[in-house]
């Protein structure tokens, strides 16, 4: 296929399949398949086409998303002689399951629409409500398909009435979280809507010199928004019915197009009255409502003219089978069923059968995807502004420039922008590669070969064996070359066309588009590169293109070394770069679209290392191109030389070990234990020993340097809870003023102590949060959170000199010196603005600033605390003193020994802070998982037994109304929860399978360093405390992991007597 374009863009459709884990994704999208002939009829569902790795075949869920473009012709409603129009349905089937959720951010910011699956039996899920979500937050039109009808009449064996109030429970549910959903965007819009204003205010003030007079010349108010179209209602259209493994669905406008001559009304009236609390009064065939039924038991029109005939069919088919009724289905519903087929023993197939021809699947949905999800020229009008001005109130927004303008528009013309999203790269062995798979040769070809092989045969060449050789060379090289990965881009073509062949502009994420391309800081994000090949994918299968039109997606060859997961692709014409010129030139068509949000974050952390040493440089290889090929998989080197890979749960991590020794390292590979994060705390506790320092306030250290030239007093405090909660929620706000630092002080290429690339909030492990406030109010509304907790801490915002760990974390490190100007952050981030009111910030340390010295003390001890070297978190600091002996210091200049004491000054304040908690009462917080369980009441036991077993804890319990299923809600410890999800399946023979969502960190209300000292604990546990100390036991394995001292008694009862026996 040379080129993949349709005539008319209004005719192309960009959809996803969204939804809770076995909700019946891959078989609706194997129904659709099947309809465009590329699997057969009697397969879809089984096949599950879109799962083509082994491991998602065996285990039935999908791990990966897959990409397919299916053609339709559909018939058309206009008088303009066109009796059929071509449509092209781009969709992408992605995974339910929580562990792969960034698979699902990835494809959605690509597409215009999405149908939501719902299991009708077990209804909104966790992962259907983080769907939801993520659709609302990429502007995508929903289209609510309601699945497995069948197992209310199957498994539930409800009457229609009932299965009707079940439907519509269903569909509330679902619009109370888009109706949630709604609220709080309304919520965030108002409270930009009256910053602005108040900007404007403030403006028109200087003008007028009078508020009052600023205020009645601004006749502005705040646009409410209609809430109407949010709502999934099936009289709109938006909602399916549908049972995808037995390939039938409808909408209700099918119902009202069959019955509306029958009962002599017009169909869109019908169509309106069909669901909901409307009745057929059968004395004046006329339809009322629920106000003038007087007492009557009608049934709705729905159960009467829909579900009715449903439950009919299944009943005289599966429940109750009956030859002779079915033959009458058959008939009245002029059915092509076969006799073969009619007398089959197989139930299932022939209800299949009857109703994939009665209400076809798939023409529901496609015309659902036609009538509701918008073609790219109109999703991308309001779609695109929202991308590119996320914080603007205002529903619609010009476009302010020409690319601006091709973008909004979908330009198609010569003359328009190539501007193209990468939102992930993928891995595809070289030899899938369409120009890579051998093909049959035609018989000229056959034949012309003969003739070169007799002709070389008859020719006596002395060379012949050299060049033998060479062949066979260049065999074994096109062979090697074969096994290796290539590097494809998932893009969407939102302007311009693109063909192979033309040069582009690489827009890295972290592009600034405000600055100039040659900024020190922006060199490094934009690269060209050439499109050396370009594929429509489909499903398994890659089909070569040359020329891609906008509004589709495709995937891309030629981004490999140079795009890391996702980029924007820009050029100013369809032609692409012209040759010779300057980025400085084309700075008007470089545009940076960002990058996907990760809805979860990757939690565990496994050490790999090869079973054969020497392949060390293989396994580093494999780790680089997993990273580059997985969104949710972080890889990078600890300092003690471990090759580390976080993964977003225990499902992902077996998947991404399996690609590592069959697909990029190609080594047998061991993989450690998991490695859990921890973090340490202290407490303000009942039972704590007297301080370790006497006379002096709980937490004070008092240390030096060397040769005592730098002596100072710390004091560690456990932060009081609001201002810690405010902090943690803020996390990302504190990124934000830890890179003006970096960027003030020219350090624009990141920090090197954090592994992570940008992107994260803080350190490795953090729960993502949405910052509670804006960076410009930070500090005032830390400033009330001090004054609310009072005593000591009301007035320390203006005295916080740091956060930590990494610069952003739990902990802070505050001035309390005495007769100084305090080092505050607030400050210096003002005087890097150069907006400081303050005045110049100083210190008893003159020339010999040792401050920046005492910060990286403090963070190298908060990132690796005393209890298991694991990070710090609800602590203060405070340096209430610092004395410097300046003639000892000036000796130590002379003499060149000056790092010594700056280096004794860093391990000094490390020490004392570390020293400062054990002073308190030491505790660990635990990673915590949220684990949602879905039950039925027979083995709801069973599942509580595994929870309690591996120290977790019920927080909820909920009945699904009509149905026997409980939904559990538990939190679990992550360090227990290796094996929970095998384990919980086989206690309940596979009838319960969990949900594991990183939650953050809990207090674990246990000293590790506890022992029985009263009377009535020696007299419970005695001397040696027989029962285990939870606390302690974790902080061991982490330090024994770690290889650090370890105080474990080698004999345990030695003044036991033990008999020997043979």
């Amino acid at each position: 296929m040379a080129s993949f374009e349709t005539p008319d863009p209004e005719n192309i459709r960009i959809i996803t399949t969204l939804g809770h884990v076995d909700h019946g994704k891959t078989t609706l999208m194997d129904v659709l398949l099947a309809a465009n002939n590329i699997i057969s009829p009697r397969m879809a569902g089984k096949l599950r086409y879109l799962d083509s790795r082994e491991d998602e075949i065996e285990r039935g869920i999908t791990m990966e998303s897959s990409a397919v473009s299916l053609r339709f012709q559909v018939a058309g409603r206009n008088g303009d002689g066109n009796l059929q129009a071509t449509y092209i349905i781009n969709m992408i089937d992605t995974p339910g399951h929580v562990d792969f959720s960034t698979e699902v951010s990835t494809a959605s910011r690509l597409c215009d629409g999405a149908l939501i699956l719902v299991d009708v039996v077990e209804g909104v899920c966790t992962q259907t409500i983080s769907v939801l979500q993520q659709a609302w937050r990429d502007s995508l039109r929903p289209v609510l398909v309601i699945n497995k009808v069948d197992r209310l009449i199957v498994e539930l064996k409800l009457s229609p009435v009932e299965a009707y109030h079940h439907l519509s429970r269903l569909i509330e549910q679902v619009n109370a979280v888009m109706g949630g959903l709604f609220a709080s965007a309304r919520m965030e819009d108002d409270l930009r809507w009256r910053e602005e204003r108040e900007k404007r205010l403030a403006t028109k003030k200087d003008q007028y010199a009078d508020e009052g007079e600023g205020t009645a010349n601004s006749a502005d108010t705040f646009k409410e928004k209609d809430d109407e179209d949010i709502y999934f209602a099936p009289e709109r259209g938006n909602v399916v019915f549908a049972s995808a493994i037995d390939g039938w669905g409808f909408r209700v406008g099918k119902f009202a197009q069959l019955y509306s001559a029958k009962l002599g009304l017009k169909e869109a009236n019908l169509r309106r009255v069909l669901w909901g609390d409307f009745y057929l009064d059968p004395k004046t065939k006329r339809v009322i409502s629920y106000k003038h039924l007087k007492g009557r038991t009608l049934k709705p029109l729905f159960v009467q003219f829909v579900l009715d005939n449903i439950w009919a069919v299944y009943d005289a088919v599966v429940l109750n089978p009956n030859a002779e009724k079915v033959v009458k289905i058959v008939s009245t519903l002029n059915l092509k069923v076969s006799p073969r087929d009619l007398k089959s023993k197989d139930s299932r197939q022939l209800v299949s059968l009857l109703c994939s021809q009665w209400l076809p699947l798939s023409t529901c949905i496609i015309q659902a995807v036609i009538d509701i999800v918008p073609s790219p020229p109109a999703a991308q009008a309001f779609r695109l502004p929202r991308m590119l001005y996320p914080d603007s109130f205002e529903q619609g927004i010009a476009p302010k420039n020409k690319l601006e303008q091709d973008l909004f528009t979908s330009n198609l013309g010569p003359d328009a922008n190539i501007v193209a999203y990468v939102s992930k790269m993928i891995a595809v062995p070289r030899k899938e590669l369409p120009e890579n798979k051998s093909r049959s040769l035609t018989a000229d070809e056959m034949r012309s070969r003969g003739r070169e092989s007799r002709r070389e045969r008859s020719s006596e060449d002395t060379s012949a064996p050299l060049a033998a050789l060479q062949g066979t060379m260049e065999t074994l090289e096109i062979e090697g070359k074969a096994d290796d990965e290539v590097i494809l881009g998932f893009a969407r073509l939102y302007s311009g066309s693109l063909t192979t062949g033309t040069e582009v502009y690489c827009v890295l994420p972290k592009y600034n588009a405000s600055l100039p391309p040659e900024h020190p800081s922006n060199v490094h994000n934009l690269v060209t590169a050439e499109v050396e090949g370009m594929y429509i994918m489909m499903g398994r299968e890659l089909r070569p293109v040359e020329t891609i039109q906008a509004g589709h997606t495709f995937a891309i060859r030629g981004l490999g070394g140079k795009v890391w997961r996702n980029a924007t692709l820009c050029a100013p014409l369809c032609t692409g770069i012209p040759q010779g010129s300057d980025v400085k030139y084309n700075q008007a068509c470089l545009i940076n679209l960002g990058g996907a949000s990760r809805m979860t974050s990757p939690i565990v952390r496994v050490a790999l290392e090869p079973v054969i040493p020497a392949d060390m440089p293989k396994l580093v290889a494999g780790l680089a191109l997993l990273a580059q090929a997985d969104p949710c998989v972080e890889t990078f080197q600890q300092q003690t030389g471990e090759h580390v890979i976080l993964t977003a749960g225990e499902l992902h991590l077996e998947r991404c070990l399996k690609d590592l020794r069959e697909r990029f390292a190609r080594v047998e590979i061991q993989a450690s234990k998991p490695i859990v994060p921890f973090r340490e705390t202290a407490v303000k506790a009942a039972d704590m020993p007297p301080p370790k320092s006497p006379n002096v306030t709980r937490g004070t250290v008092k240390g030096a340097s060397s040769q005592n030239m730098v002596s100072f007093t710390i004091r560690a405090a456990p932060l009081p809870h609001t201002i810690h909660q405010f902090i943690l929620q803020n996390l990302a706000v504190l990124r934000v003023f830890l890179q003006e630092r970096r960027a003030a002080n020219g350090n624009t290429l990141g920090e090197t102590a954090s592994p992570i690339e940008g992107g994260r909030t803080g350190m490795q492990d953090d729960i993502f949060y949405s910052p509670s406030v804006r960076p410009e109010q930070f500090w005032d509304v830390l400033e009330d959170k001090c004054k609310e907790a009072g005593g000591e801490w009301s007035g320390i915002a203006d005295r916080i000199w740091a956060f930590g760990p990494h610069g952003a974390g739990g902990c802070i490190l505050i001035d309390a010196r005495k007769n100084v100007i305090p080092k505050s952050l607030r400050r210096r981030l003002l005087q890097e603005r150069s907006v400081n009111p303050y005045g110049e910030e100083g210190g008893q340390d003159g020339q010999y600033d040792l401050c920046g010295h005492i910060e990286t003390g403090f963070q190298l001890a908060t990132f690796q605390g005393p209890l298991c070297a694991e990070p710090m978190d609800g602590l203060a600091y405070f340096v209430e003193n610092v004395e410097i002996d300046s003639q000892a210091i000036q000796q130590e200049i002379v003499q060149n020994r000056l790092t010594q004491v700056t280096g004794s000054v860093i391990s000094g304040i490390r020490d004392a802070c570390r020293s400062g908690l054990l002073d308190w009462s030491p505790r660990l917080k635990l990673a915590m998982y949220s684990c949602d369980i879905q039950a039925s009441t027979d083995v709801l036991g069973k599942v509580y037994g595994v929870i309690a077993r591996r120290r977790g804890r019920i927080v909820g319990e909920e009945m699904k109304e009509g149905t026997t299923f409980f939904t559990v809600s538990a939190l679990l410890p992550v360090v227990e929860s290796f094996g929970f999800a095998d384990d919980i399946r086989k206690r309940t023979s596979g009838a319960a399978s969990p949900q594991l969502i990183f939650s953050g960190y809990e207090l674990l209300d246990q000293d590790p360093f506890w022992v029985p000292t009263t009377e009535e604990e020696l007299e419970d546990l005695g001397e040696k405390a027989d029962r285990s100390n939870l606390a302690k036991e974790y902080m061991d394995a982490v330090r024994e992991r770690k290889g650090m001292f370890v105080d474990r008694k080698i004999v345990q009862f030695a003044e036991k007597q033990r008999t020997l026996k043979r």
